[in-house]
């Protein structure tokens, strides 16, 4: 079995109205719920063998700010251009071609590219709040053999649930 948590970066600073969208920061709250959501998925033991990345520095700060709560090795998250504001489709080929010897892996990213991933898997949300994390076990052996009738929710969890008990099987 495989599992993908698709992890939408925390919010972005506007502070400077002349940066890139691509560009733009974490914003002070977008930190601290980076870092609290880390801390659940520390607390599940929820760990990756592999991340994937948007390059866009909002995402790429949230995956690394998890993996340095997880005591994951940085070197396991891959920065994709192509991650940045991609379709569904997009990120499901990127998952589509992961060596098959790794069983965990987390996304990091945008909507509604996230939003429209979840939809295909069979996920029943409205929208991946930021720092929102939505969780999918694949009853697959290889990467390529992602389909929505092999995916199963895991978990959602989200920085304003006050729910602990969440279900991560």
């Amino acid at each position: 079995m495989k599992k993908i948590l698709i992890c939408r970066h925390g919010k972005s600073s506007w502070e400077d109205p002349y940066l890139s969208d691509h560009d733009r920061p974490l914003a002070a709250r977008g930190l601290i719920n980076t870092k609290e959501m880390a801390r659940r998925l520390l607390s599940r033991s929820i760990k990756p063998d592999l991340a994937l990345s948007s390059d866009a520095k909002r995402a790429r700060d949230t995956a690394f700010f998890t993996f340095d709560i997880l005591g994951i090795n940085k070197e396991k998250i891959e920065q994709h251009a192509s991650l940045f504001h991609a379709s569904a489709n997009t990120i499901l080929e990127h998952l589509q071609m992961i060596s098959d010897h790794i069983n965990i892996v987390f996304l990091y990213g945008h909507n509604p590219g996230f939003n429209e991933l979840i939809w295909m898997l069979g996920g029943e949300i409205d929208n991946l709040p930021t720092a929102g994390q939505y969780g999918f076990n694949l009853k697959v052996n290889k990467w390529s053999e992602i389909h929505k009738d092999k995916a199963e929710h895991w978990f959602y969890d989200f920085p304003k649930n006050n729910i602990q008990n969440l279900r991560t099987s």
